[in-house]
């Protein structure tokens, strides 16, 4: 699948995160059977009693969405919600930042991925390994929140 590329390297302190921007993807998927695993009602069949349907990622993941781009994680600052170095995630800028919710942003032009924190008027980006301090938004900070991440991929055969 072609992918529009961009490549970050980013240091906050002594977090280093480099972010891949790999765009929208431009192929499509083949719709691919979604199997479950439940006790069939009648004489067991092998496979086809639990062959459910046929899904596509694409729909999936919503990933046709003009909204809904894949950028590629390097670091260990995510960790704790299960975002590793190397995953892809899928970012849906239509989706508006909430307090809680995962996002790429760029804090003074620096892309970062980190849990948005907003309360009371103060907006905190924290990382999810304790190895690395939350980065307050102070005045004078330019916060732009590119999209929230909805899901993650990880290649679990490396």
């Amino acid at each position: 699948m072609p992918y529009l590329l961009y490549m970050h390297t980013v240091c906050i302190g002594p977090s280093i995160m480099t972010i891949t921007f790999l765009g929208v993807p431009t192929g499509g998927t083949e719709p691919l059977p979604l199997y479950s695993f439940h006790v069939p009602a009648g004489f067991p069949s092998p496979a086809a009693d639990h062959l459910e349907s046929h899904i596509s990622l694409d729909e999936l993941f919503d990933l046709r969405a003009p909204h809904v781009y894949l950028v590629k994680v390097e670091g260990d600052s995510m960790q704790g919600a299960g975002i590793y170095s190397g995953d892809i995630v899928i970012v849906d800028r239509g989706r508006e930042a909430e307090h809680g919710d995962i996002v790429i942003a760029a804090v003074n032009s620096e892309p970062v991925c980190k849990r948005l924190h907003r309360r009371d008027g103060v907006v905190i980006l924290k990382s999810e390994n304790t190895a690395y301090p939350p980065r307050y938004i102070m005045e004078g900070d330019d916060l732009v929140v590119w999209g929230v991440v909805r899901y993650s991929v990880r290649d679990h055969a490396q």
